[in-house]
């Protein structure tokens, strides 16, 4: 819910809420055994292996990390840093036109994103209404992931903004609760429809 008081700003998460980032959209691909795949995203380049690079870690570095690990599975683990844009599959439906609209309605719009210091270009390039933030918190760069408060507290600082003047949109309920907790206004992002009717009301739009 919105936090007490006016809110003036809109502080976006990225991946899930305006780009469908996923791995999968690549390695349906390049593994075509339901199993197989699964047993590669889960024990070779899993969640907690990738969330080392949102965290600054580089791909060079995570690669041979897990090919010393699965020397056998090399050239998949290659393929994530390689083949990396294959894993962008497209805007989430109506977001990219409501981001424009809250931009062309002059309200402050940022974003923090977990996301890895390498790829987040490539993903800028591929999106150009990422362009319309006004800055963005990637994680890769400042080395601090969501749902970690410190990202929160230099995103708020770097932003110049209060806790309790921000909406804050995440796919994730841990980091709308971690935002919450430090007094910023946070919503569970569902679809662009049900964005549009919680901003409208706020004067956002």
């Amino acid at each position: 819910m919105p936090a007490p008081g006016p809110v003036t700003s809109v502080i976006f998460d990225i991946g899930g809420v305006i780009i469908d980032w996923d791995p999968l959209h690549l390695y349906r691909k390049l593994i075509p055994d339901d199993a197989e795949r699964e047993r590669f995203l889960t024990e070779v380049c899993s969640d907690s292996w990738n969330a080392e690079q949102d965290r600054g870690r580089s791909f060079a570095e995570a690669v041979e990390v897990a090919a010393a690990r699965h020397p056998d599975q090399r050239e998949l683990i290659e393929a994530y840093w390689r083949r990396w844009p294959e894993m962008l599959g497209g805007p989430i439906p109506g977001v990219p036109e409501l981001v424009a609209e809250i931009h062309g309605a002059g309200t402050p719009m940022f974003a923090i994103t977990n996301w890895s210091a390498e790829t987040y270009p490539i993903a800028v390039r591929e999106y150009p209404v990422l362009e319309l933030f006004r800055d963005v918190v990637v994680s890769g760069e400042v080395k601090v992931c969501k749902p970690d408060p410190e990202i929160f507290r230099l995103a708020l600082q770097r932003f110049g903004v209060a806790p309790h003047e921000t909406l804050f949109v995440d796919d994730n309920p841990v980091n709308v609760a971690a935002a919450e907790a430090l007094g910023m206004g946070a919503l569970l992002f569902t679809d662009a429809t049900s964005l549009r009717d919680r901003l409208k009301p706020l004067g956002l739009l």
